[in-house]
């Protein structure tokens, strides 16, 4: 890989943990086989010689995938990285993307922390995150989600996303070095598939400025949360079953964010609600109203009460 692609990492990398990566720091790589997550490893590689692990997860839904692993096994046998496939051992359900990427991020973080990785990098470039915001918006995400692509999440980086789809491609071409292309990036029965379609060749979203305001969506996200806390201390108590909110006159986001900590507290293994359903019931509880909600049952008015719904009747 180029050297001033291998540069920008490091620079970025740097920037992103605030110092230089020390001499006895391990990185942790996310291959797909993909040209991003190739182009990203044989950029570490260059960067951080001996510094440098990958993985590659199969989730086992096509016939290609062990082939596809077994190609960035070779890779990474040739120029020196070790490597590691891991399988999800059970089968998804649900969204399968969303089952998907829950499951992939649980094995790669359950691989960092045995090998004693400091650092997991994935491949996400510049393109990814116009997609993901785009949805999103398509979704009437909140600052939550709008904030969520990130460029770090705890020991999880995102150093290419100041890079191109087609760069990344073109150099990995031009290094001869090998990658797949996964069908799915161009099956249109996929929302994100169908955006790339529309949006391929197009200059008019400025990956640089789009990236700043997911900075300054993820700064507010913060505070948000950080307010959201401190009411939490001052208002919010929890015993017995029961989640109780003292004082209810309050941004609608802040309440938003309550209530969802009111229900996870109660119903840990509920869904988190978002949306229009949590939007509806937000005005219904402001009204005084009592509504149903991920399995529980939320009265509403000058203070909110949250408890497990009784379970329904077998007829």
């Amino acid at each position: 890989m180029p050297d001033d692609l291998s540069e920008r990492l490091r620079i970025e990398t740097e920037r992103l943990i605030g110092r230089a990566v020390a001499p006895t720091e391990r990185i942790g790589i996310a291959v797909s086989g993909g040209p991003d997550s190739m182009a990203l490893l044989a950029a570490a590689n260059v960067a951080w010689p001996g510094q440098v692990e990958a993985a590659t997860v199969d989730h086992g839904l096509r016939a290609e995938s062990c082939a596809e692993a077994e190609m960035v096994a070779r890779w990474c046998a040739d120029k020196g990285p070790p490597h590691r496939t891991l399988t999800i051992e059970h089968g998804l359900s649900g969204n399968l993307q969303a089952a998907a990427r829950r499951a992939r991020y649980r094995l790669l973080e359950t691989w960092r922390a045995e090998r004693g990785l400091s650092w997991l990098m994935t491949a996400h470039q510049a393109d990814d995150q116009i997609e993901t915001i785009l949805l999103r918006l398509n979704r009437g995400a909140g600052v939550g989600g709008l904030a969520s692509v990130r460029v770090r999440r705890g020991h999880v980086l995102r150093p290419l996303l100041g890079e191109r789809r087609a760069a990344l491609r073109a150099s990995c071409i031009a290094q001869g070095i090998p990658f797949v292309d996964d069908p799915s990036n161009v099956d249109d029965r996929f929302d994100r598939a169908r955006l790339r379609q529309a949006l391929a060749g197009s200059d008019l979203i400025d990956p640089a400025g789009l990236a700043r305001s997911v900075m300054a969506l993820a700064d507010a996200d913060g505070a948000l949360a950080w307010m959201t806390d401190r009411i939490a201390a001052e208002s919010l108590a929890i015993e017995s079953g029961v989640a109780r909110l003292a004082a209810t006159d309050m941004p609608p986001e802040i309440l938003r964010r309550l209530l969802v900590r009111m229900i996870a507290a109660i119903n840990p293994e509920a869904e988190k609600p978002r949306g229009p359903s949590l939007d509806q019931a937000l005005v219904q509880l402001l009204a005084g109203k009592t509504v149903s909600l991920a399995d529980c049952t939320v009265a509403g008015g000058a203070a909110w009460m949250v408890r497990r719904a009784p379970p329904r009747k077998l007829r």
